[in-house]
């Protein structure tokens, strides 16, 4: 395969601090709690608590979406709950890539089902070409129009997640 470099890791941990400075500051006073959605997002969320500034709790939570390998049926299970009580706080819901939405929309709308203060979204990646569901990003780290990423946790297959810099792959002898 081959593989370009679309974002350096110095530009992500750059993009990293800005976001932990945004959230400190609009959550300052408040001990948020901060769900990752597993498994491209640990290491995101990891960098991301630990340039904050204030307090936090964290926990995760998976969903599996069931059809083809290319496509997915809408159908979707949680395969890992959140275990910290959320009603009446202020949740931040952190995301690696944001696709077509269609998970990112369940996960939300099952939390926001536990009454939380509050619950926001924090993405590293807003991928433009295949949404679905329309989604508020309230922290963003980057706005990509398409390509399959790779690195800092994003994969393909499970493999590649273990690059420092998130990458766009493509088959050899094609041109991206």
């Amino acid at each position: 395969m081959k593989r370009e470099v679309l974002l350096s890791r110095t530009t992500i941990l750059s993009r990293v601090h800005e976001l932990a400075r945004d959230i400190s500051s609009d959550y300052s006073g408040k001990i948020p709690i901060l769900i990752g959605i597993l498994n491209g997002v640990v290491f995101f969320m990891a960098d991301l608590v630990m340039a904050m500034s204030i307090p936090s709790k964290i926990d995760f939570i998976r969903a599996s979406s069931y059809g083809s390998a290319m496509e997915s049926s809408g159908l979707i299970k949680i395969t890992k709950d959140v275990e910290i009580p959320i009603k009446g706080e202020p949740v931040i819901l952190v995301e690696d890539i944001v696709d077509t939405g269609l998970t990112l929309k369940y996960i939300f709308k099952r939390l926001e089902e536990r009454g939380p203060e509050s619950i926001r979204i924090c993405a590293l990646i807003d991928k433009l070409e295949r949404r679905e569901e329309d989604i508020h990003i309230d922290y963003c780290g980057f706005r990509v129009e398409g390509g399959f990423l790779v690195g800092y946790g994003l994969d393909y297959n499970e493999n590649f997640r273990y690059l420092p810099d998130i990458c766009i792959i493509s088959p050899e002898g094609s041109r991206s």
